[in-house]
């Protein structure tokens, strides 16, 4: 019980935070407006500092694992495949098909995901995280360009070459790209640059989450709701409850596995909203995965973090 009470205490302050959000943006303090602005500045700025510090304050040569980044990838590629099954075989409607299998794939694992990893191994324990960050950034990205393309049947060429430029633009990913040769070559950074480019860190993710929760909209639950509970329930059930076996079978443990776990379990990525509206699928069953799958990861992830803290795999 102190175990799960411990496990408790890392989980709920993240998610306490996305539920400010919802309470502000419904008491009216924050807005669209609000939402964007801050998503800005936390993706364009804050939320970059805060990994390049934390990478080039690292040895990242030592950090690396191939093993771990290329089972992040495998599986990530295997469990979009079968979303896709299951897209079709829940509906014929290329939009929402498109929307499930982006919804059930798509993980906020930079935002959440970072913020759950922190809580529970602390600020320094961010940098395999980081690392695997620049492949699943845009992977992501790329498949879910596919998602949205051919059940829509829209021509992807286009597409994919746009999401590839910019993946290369994106601020997250130049972050990580950068901050390796800093560490590599232990370049000294000045004590009042590191000190600034903290205060500018503390405040991406507290921000980005709050941001989360203002930006869920609950009005659109009443639409189809059987395909967002099925896409939700795979997201944050069935990916995690399949995958993080496997990785335990593989053999990673500690920080490794919690971070392949945050990468099967965490919910819906915000972005999926913004990526369906652009490309014609469907939002609102899209906005309902992101509300459903964010709302049920309260519960999924504090049970699967337990659980492998009860048998010492974290």
């Amino acid at each position: 019980m102190s175990d799960f009470l411990l496990l408790l205490s890392s989980t709920a302050p993240v998610f306490l935070i996305i539920i400010l959000g919802i309470v502000l943006r419904f008491l009216g303090q924050i807005d669209d407006n609000f939402v964007k602005i801050s998503s800005k500045l936390v993706f364009n700025y804050s939320l970059p500092a805060f990994i390049f510090l934390k990478l080039t304050l690292k040895d990242v040569s030592q950090e690396f694992n191939t093993s771990f980044v290329l089972f992040a990838v495998i599986s990530t590629i295997i469990y979009f495949g079968l979303c896709w099954v299951v897209g079709k075989a829940l509906s014929n409607d290329g939009k929402k098909v498109s929307a499930i299998i982006q919804g059930a794939f798509r993980s906020n694992f930079a935002i959440i995901g970072f913020a759950l990893i922190t809580n529970v191994y602390g600020p320094e324990a961010i940098t395999k995280p980081a690392l695997l960050l620049v492949f699943a950034l845009p992977l992501f990205n790329v498949l879910s360009i596919v998602a949205l393309t051919f059940p829509l049947q829209h021509k992807g060429n286009d597409r994919i070459k746009n999401s590839i430029i910019e993946i290369l633009k994106n601020p997250l990913f130049l972050a990580v790209v950068f901050s390796v040769p800093f560490s590599l070559l232990k370049v000294h950074i000045p004590e009042v640059v590191v000190k600034s480019g903290d205060y500018l860190a503390r405040i991406a993710l507290p921000l980005a989450l709050i941001g989360i929760g203002g930006s869920l909209n609950f009005s659109y639950l009443k639409d189809s709701l059987k395909e967002s509970i099925i896409a939700s329930l795979i997201k944050i059930v069935f990916i995690p409850a399949i995958f993080t076996p496997l990785a335990v079978w593989y053999g990673f443990r500690g920080i490794e596995l919690l971070t392949l776990f945050i990468l099967f379990g965490t919910p819906t990525a915000i972005a999926s909203f913004i990526m369906a509206g652009a490309m014609g699928s469907d939002l609102k069953l899209t906005g309902n995965i992101v509300v459903l799958s964010t709302v049920g990861s309260v519960i999924t992830i504090t049970v699967g973090l337990f659980i492998l803290r009860y048998f010492s795999y974290i």
